[in-house]
């Protein structure tokens, strides 16, 4: 808290991300306003036995210009430089040095991705480590294969701490550091979390976001074998449809999106550009099932009340709800329904859409770039569109701005992010006023 007592304000003063529609955040947001789509045939390995074979691939990216930067940076994987590059965006949006000043008053609360392992590699040492039964792995052989096989560094890169690791050394990060990987919930509690260091007076100035990519053979096998994935292959910009009664499921995707949290005074201080202020965070867990969610959208609800509550925010304020809406037949139908118990009958008159249906899913990415959009919508008045929406689901009845962007004036917005597992998580935000 403040020396008077109060909570202090926290407001975004930098934002950037890399994702399958844009390598900048402008170029993103163009295309997301104009309903494009950023799935495609996989094309980061062989796919053409999988079931699945489209993502949301970041393409064009010049890794080159970060490897040769540093040397440390040799073996990263790719959602790390995804993380440098939208971070560095962020920061010169803010026009920020490095270190944001006091060094020991900048924090990071990241959502760090791993980027799967050496596939082949991997598959080659256990392929020579079988026992003489040959029916199992023999664990003297799979060390002694995996010494000249695998690559160490490369090993350690995988790790998720090891992207945060990168990120607080380019950015002289010198305060509290924390990594959060709560599933598909995961960027937007990192940016909660940073809000609420921030009100307290733990930093004034926090990096916040995530970044992901899960394109590799292992992590698109996982998702097709809990048959969550749309199998689309041969339309592969239709394939995500949330809302749409012919929904499939979602599509893999990767990225980064980084926003910079400041505290209020601070960014005033230093005549800092304000996008908008964080008022509301909701944290719940549903405590059902390892990948449903609540049929009833209980932690779903309670999650939105927590955050507008938090906020000091009535339902009938909200302009706009950018929603989690992953396509998937269980989770849009909970979604609405959740939806309709936070806010009524007002329900039914806020646009709301899922700009997933562009991107498909950034998993650890996906909620600070979702929280970017609502930030924009607020700057511009306007809101993206839910494309792929043909067809009406009487489990899904609400607005959800079906194939074209809307014009409308947004003063107060709020952004889902619900998990696997039942981890919810809900953001607010508003127009930055002065009084």
């Amino acid at each position: 808290m403040g020396t008077n007592g109060h909570r202090r304000r926290v407001v975004v003063t930098g934002m950037g991300a890399v994702t399958p529609l844009g390598l900048s955040l402008p170029e993103t947001w163009k295309n997301l306003l104009a309903g494009k789509s950023g799935i495609g045939p996989i094309t980061l390995f062989d796919a053409s036995e999988f079931p699945v074979r489209i993502a949301g691939e970041v393409r064009g990216f010049d890794f080159a210009q970060w490897r040769n930067r540093n040397e440390a940076w040799a073996q990263a994987g790719r959602s790390t430089f995804f993380a440098l590059q939208a971070a560095r965006e962020a920061f010169q949006d803010a026009q920020l040095e490095r270190g944001a000043g006091e060094p020991e008053r900048f924090g990071l609360y990241f959502a760090a991705g791993d980027w799967g392992i050496d596939f082949e590699r991997f598959v080659a040492t256990v392929a020579s480590s079988w026992g003489d039964n040959g029916k199992i792995v023999d664990p003297s052989k799979y060390l002694a294969r995996s010494e000249t096989l695998l690559e160490a560094r490369r090993e350690l890169e995988i790790q998720p701490f090891r992207t945060v690791k990168h990120l607080t050394r380019e950015f002289g990060v010198e305060g509290p550091v924390s990594n959060c990987l709560t599933a598909c919930a995961a960027s937007s509690q990192a940016i909660g979390e940073a809000f609420e260091w921030i009100r307290r007076g733990d930093a004034d100035v926090v990096l916040a976001g995530g970044s992901h990519s899960m394109v590799y053979p292992l992590g698109i096998a996982g998702f097709s074998l809990l048959t969550v994935l749309s199998k689309r292959n041969e339309a592969p910009e239709r394939a995500s449809r949330p809302f749409d009664r012919e929904r499939d499921g979602f599509v893999l995707s990767e990225g980064a999106a980084v926003l910079i949290l400041e505290e209020l005074s601070h960014a005033i201080e230093r005549n800092a550009k304000i996008y908008g202020e964080v008022v509301g965070y909701g944290s719940t867990a549903d405590a059902y099932r390892l990948t449903d969610m609540d049929p009833e959208g209980e932690g779903a609800r309670r999650a939105v009340e927590f955050a507008l509550k938090k906020g000091g925010v009535a339902p009938e304020e909200v302009d706009y709800i950018n929603a989690h809406g992953t396509a998937t037949a269980v989770n849009d139908a909970i979604e609405t329904k959740a939806v309709k118990r936070v806010f009524g009958d007002t329900a039914y008159r806020i646009p709301i859409s899922s700009i997933k249906s562009m991107l498909g899913h950034l998993i650890a990415a996906a909620g600070a770039t979702e929280l970017i959009a609502c930030l924009l919508s607020i700057r511009d008045g306007v809101v993206p569109p839910t494309i792929n929406y043909e067809e009406r689901d009487p489990a899904c009845d609400l607005d959800y701005v079906p194939n074209a962007a809307r014009k409308v004036p947004v003063e107060v917005a709020i952004s889902n992010s619900f998990g696997f597992g039942g981890q919810n998580i809900c953001l607010v935000v508003k127009r930055y006023d002065e009084t």
